[in-house]
């Protein structure tokens, strides 16, 4: 029978919708499972237990609903990744997993999963990447999880796990990410994942201590073990002791600068107060715009930051942070960045918990306001992983134009590869998750929104407090007229040939660039590192060809011990993308794909034959 040849299926980014049939069951010979990234609902099917020879499971980013079947923990002994994340999948963690002792990539997070973690994944010996973050998990972190020493990245936040985090952890040396923010965590942050990892890694756990200066753990003293009679006589005698007349001056000291305080409190008050009536009543009789509050950036005030008055309009799209003229008023702000379409600036709001980054574009290089709203209208509806999202714009009274985005606490990429101390490596996985991250979010522009980015660097890819990559200045092309499109056009460093005349970006332009960051993180040399000489792209290609290949690659990674193989896939992938033919270079799907295929050596994926799907 034909259907028993399907060794492979992989639609991922198609569109699909509807649920994944039962008879899925009867291809015994299928081994990789790839529907991510679509619009499929229902159950996981039972019918994948049915599968012996199944090697990877990729359905996330879906609607797929009900529990994990146990059947796949049971029977699929030769799983190596089970990847079911962003779905809405209820029900506990299959303690029966430990089954497929070669998994290696176990990815359940962004379900409704409950429950505790189960002890018996401390069995899955070649576990490499554990994540369980945004799900409904209780219960303590289990012990015997430092028994898996392949491990390098584990993600518990955002549930509501409790107890202390394990010290046997510390004997994972390979582990490279950590986190377990956001749940009900206690006690000490063993001392190894402290100074490994920095405090958000740990936030949102009120009773987590040891892991910032700021959150440090009380000191035993010697005296703990006495008995509570002596403590308590020890109190009551501190309690009683006179205050010596130095302390007097201290108290009065400090209470006349309490007041002092609240006095200059009130008198800046007062004179907000009388500001804003003054505007209000210079602003009488003129006609009101649709926007309760109404900010502007004052023309001229860039180096300054953003100042807002009155006359503007905002307008919201989504997100989590919603805040008012008024709160951007009181923001104080900070310039992050420059770019060809303006300067970036982070702004931080009055109640000091909430920050956005707002990006004053340009003046006179935007579109007419109606030409403008209805192309930033549209930019405001993106969604995507891998894509910094745009939550509101304003347009002011003299033309000036904002947009606000989400703050990525970690900065840019650039900042990430080529500012940090020598104290500080960028394993390959992590390197190799942000190349992966960028090339999603790029294949998606291109594929299902139609966008080309004309302007892609290490500096727009932004990294959240899970180093997650998100692509910025999304569509600003789309934004700026047309005589000032071919002007935005690429960077130095990352440009594509073609773009050396006077010529729109496109989107194999766009793959150019991409390749460039590759090589930024195979290398670990920016695009002007290479001097006078070649650029990189040139100097990667005439060093791989000339000399040996391993040459190229930052020696770090040598040194922490990635395979070979890997690197070099990655690197001839990186190649293809920056030939000088735009005709040659992959689509940035393609480049998805192949990042993604990229395997350790011992790691072999079986390819259907020809017309087997």
């Amino acid at each position: 029978m034909r259907q028993t040849r399907v060794i492979s299926i992989q639609l991922p980014w198609r569109g699909l919708s509807g649920t994944i049939s039962e008879n899925i069951g009867q291809l015994r010979a299928l081994r990789r499972l790839s529907l991510h990234d679509n619009f499929l609902s229902g159950p996981v099917p039972e019918s994948l237990g049915s599968l012996p020879n199944l090697r990877g499971i990729h359905l996330f980013n879906n609607r797929l609903s009900g529990s994990i079947p146990p059947s796949i923990a049971a029977n699929c002994l030769l799983l190596q990744t089970l990847d079911l994340s962003n779905n809405r999948l209820t029900g506990s963690i299959p303690p029966n997993l430990t089954n497929s002792t070669r998994l290696y990539r176990l990815n359940l997070s962004f379900n409704e999963l409950s429950g505790s973690i189960p002890v018996s994944l401390a069995r899955l010996e070649s576990l490499t990447f554990l994540s369980l973050q945004n799900n409904n998990l209780s219960g303590r972190i289990p012990d015997e999880l430092g028994s898996l020493f392949r491990l390098t990245s584990i993600d518990f936040s955002r549930n509501n796990l409790m107890g202390e985090i394990p010290a046997s952890l510390v004997t994972l040396s390979n582990l490279s990410s950590f986190n377990v923010s956001y749940n009900n965590l206690s006690g000490p942050v063993p001392s190894f994942l402290a100074k490994k990892f920095n405090s958000t890694s740990f936030v949102g756990n009120v009773q987590l201590c040891g892991y910032t200066g700021l959150k440090l753990c009380p000191s035993p003293g010697p005296d703990n073990n006495s008995s509570t009679s002596s403590s308590q006589t020890g109190l009551n005698h501190q309690n009683r002791r006179t205050l010596s007349t130095r302390d007097v001056i201290l108290i009065a000291a400090g209470s006349l600068l309490i007041v002092l305080l609240i006095i200059l409190c009130c008198v800046l008050l007062c004179f907000l107060i009388r500001k804003r009536a003054a505007s209000k009543a210079a602003s009488k009789g003129k006609p009101r715009t649709s926007a309760p509050s109404k900010p502007v950036m004052e023309t001229g005030a860039e180096a300054a930051g953003p100042s807002l008055d009155n006359g503007g309009k905002l307008v919201h799209f989504d997100g989590d942070i919603i805040f008012t003229a008024d709160d951007l008023l009181c923001a104080t702000a900070e310039t992050m960045g420059k770019s060809v379409y303006g300067t970036t600036y982070k702004a931080t709001l009055e109640d000091g918990d909430n920050t956005v980054a707002v990006k004053r574009l340009r003046e006179k290089i935007t579109k007419p306001q109606k030409e403008f709203e209805s192309e930033v209208s549209l930019l405001g509806k993106i969604r995507h992983p891998n894509i910094l999202a745009l939550r509101a714009y304003y347009l002011g009274p003299k033309g000036e134009k904002l947009l606000v985005y989400d703050y990525m606490v970690n900065g840019s990429l650039a900042s990430f590869l080529h500012a940090r101390g020598p104290e500080t490596s960028v394993p390959w996985p992590t390197r190799k998750a942000i190349a992966v991250g960028i090339a999603r979010g790029l294949s998606f522009l291109h594929t299902e929104q139609n966008i080309v980015h004309g302007n892609l660097t290490s500096s727009n890819i932004l990294l959240d407090q899970h180093n997650c990559p998100k692509i910025a200045e999304v569509g600003l092309s789309r934004l700026v007229t047309s005589a000032n499109i071919i002007a935005t056009a690429g960077a130095m460093g990352y440009r594509a040939p073609e773009l050396s005349k006077p010529k729109n970006s496109s989107a194999k332009s766009d793959v150019f660039s991409l390749g460039v960051i590759l090589l930024e993180l195979l290398t670990g040399k920016s695009p002007g590192e290479t001097g006078e000489g070649p650029d990189l792209p040139q100097w990667a290609a005439s060093t791989m060809k000339d000399e040996s290949a391993s040459r190229v690659f930052d020696g770090e990674l040598s040194r922490d011990g990635a395979d070979g193989d890997e690197l070099l896939g990655a690197l001839r992938l990186a190649l293809n993308c920056v030939d000088p033919s735009p005709g040659v270079r992959p689509e940035a799907r393609n480049v998805l794909q192949g990042l993604e295929e990229l395997r350790p050596k011992e790691e072999v994926v079986v390819r259907p034959a020809s017309g087997d799907v």
